[in-house]
């Protein structure tokens, strides 16, 4: 063993799935010794095709974190572009509502698929190594270590410099870091849940336009579409938990769609919706926050295990990914001091996660309902003129949380002011609007309003002089 060997500080990385095997990328090019260790098998072995395909939406922020790693290219190619939202009115009217510029658009991406690109690429590295079907069963941060039990059932302990939680939603890893002084943490279930539906190709072909998010809003719920890359679309479902149980039988389900989504029963096919409705009961959809993301210099948590996040501003994977590339970052600027990095990072991640966590839940509303509204119509319009005049001074919600690295909270501050400008303005405008109708309407009347106005009893020098001589009077009487 070599000296740099011995000298190597040791990482484990819990949970092997999108943020934790980015994560390990990360270290191991920092020349760090990384084990993952990751409770499920191997989903690169996987020969069943159980399961509907899972797709995420990859932003700037995600694809900035690939591009630090090298795998941008990679991974964008295997994407497929979406420039806007499509909104399907109850009619099967079609509306398309730009993301952006021409240049600027999202990208539909495998879950699974990227998951197993990011797990290959960690294996390029001799000094990290992936372990499956590994649980973590107790972790003990201050002394540096862990516990895990594979398929033997035989516990394992693990001695490390640091313990990242990479662990999704109901992390193992938090669960311990609750148990610690001073740790505050939340959860919330939303009152909808989500089920997935498949619109098959058609002719081998896409069935639908497949650049777009298709969104079928219905104020109280929805359904959005994105395409595959095998020329299907992963429909999913959000409803109120209490609509999902109203529909217990195929016929319900049919007459159902028949109502709020007409346009999308041929599309899916009636015999496939009546039986695929029910293949699994609708999902939970859960937002947890928590504060602060580290134990002292030896426990970090990232991803969905410090913020998981309702799916509705499809940055879930995005805000975990920067948690990686912004980690990174700070391990640049304190040169790999883990008791500098560690408190820094939950410093400034805790008020962009808590920001992205409040506009996900306010974006499923503008999805579901405002996107319907001629007053959000209206003021979306207005902010795309406002940018195209002054790209650096008012720049829309969207933009500044997809296309840019823009901080979330900051990108709240600058979407509450822009508003405040927005309203204003349109105060301003509405009022001389009113002014001018009144003058018109005045003009209609008589031939020659202002010769009108004139011969008003308070306008004029006479009434001044009048009213002149009244108070001198006044004056001298008393």
């Amino acid at each position: 063993m070599d000296s740099s060997d011995i000298e190597r500080k040791r990482v484990v990385v819990i949970g092997g799935g999108l943020v934790g095997a980015l994560n390990a990328c990360f270290l191991a090019r920092r020349n760090f010794q990384v084990d993952v260790y990751e409770a499920r098998e191997d989903i690169r072995l996987a020969t069943s095709a159980r399961g509907r395909s899972i797709n995420l939406a990859l932003s700037y922020r995600g694809r900035q974190a690939l591009k630090a790693i090298g795998l941008e290219d990679q991974i964008v190619s295997q994407g497929i572009p979406m420039r806007g939202r499509m909104i399907h009115n109850l009619s099967g009217k079609k509306s398309v509502l730009p993301y952006g510029t021409n240049s600027q658009y999202i990208l539909s991406i495998s879950r699974k698929n990227l998951n197993k690109d990011l797990l290959t690429a960690v294996e390029t590295y001799p000094n990290a190594k992936v372990h499956f079907g590994q649980r973590l069963v107790k972790c003990n941060p201050e002394e540096g270590r862990i516990t895990v039990v594979g398929s033997n059932k035989i516990p394992k302990d693990v001695t490390c410099d640091l313990i990242i939680g990479c662990d999704g939603a109901h992390s193992a890893v938090r669960t311990h870091l609750m148990k610690k002084p001073r740790f505050d943490y939340s959860q919330r279930y939303i009152p909808h849940g989500y089920m997935e539906l498949t619109i098959p190709p058609r002719n081998g072909a896409y069935a639908m336009e497949p650049n777009y998010l298709h969104i079928w809003p219905r104020h109280t719920f929805m359904m959005i579409a994105l395409a595959n890359m095998e020329k299907s679309f992963t429909c999913t479902l959000f409803m109120p938990f209490e609509e999902f149980e109203k529909l217990r039988t195929s016929s319900d389900v049919l007459n159902f769609f028949k109502e709020y989504f007409p346009d999308s029963i041929p599309l899916i096919g009636e015999q496939a919706l009546g039986e695929d409705f029910f293949l699994l009961p609708a999902q939970p959809l859960i937002s947890i926050k928590c504060s602060s993301f580290h134990l002292k210099s030896r426990c970090v948590l990232m991803g969905d295990a410090a913020h998981a996040i309702v799916p509705f501003f499809g940055q879930g994977m995005n805000a975990g990914f920067e948690d990686c590339l912004v980690f990174d970052e700070l391990m640049d600027k304190f040169n790999n001091d883990f008791s500098l990095c560690l408190p820094e990072f939950s410093r400034f991640r805790i008020p962009d996660s808590h920001a992205i966590s409040d506009l996900s839940l306010y974006n499923y509303i503008e999805m579901r309902s405002h996107v319907n509204s001629w007053q959000f119509l209206l003021q979306t319009s207005i902010e795309r003129f406002l940018h195209a005049l002054m790209p650096s001074t008012f720049i829309p919600l969207y933009t500044m949380v997809t296309f840019s690295r823009i901080r979330y909270h900051e990108a709240v501050l600058r979407w509450h002011w822009q508003n405040k400008v927005i309203n204003r303005g349109l105060c301003v405008f509405g009022s001389l609007m009113a002014m001018g109708g009144v003058y018109l309407l005045v003009s209609y009347i008589s031939p020659r309003p202002l010769g009108y106005l004139r011969r008003l009893p308070w306008t004029g020098n006479r009434f001044f002089w009048n009213m002149g001589r009244i108070s001198l009077q006044t004056l001298r009487s008393h």
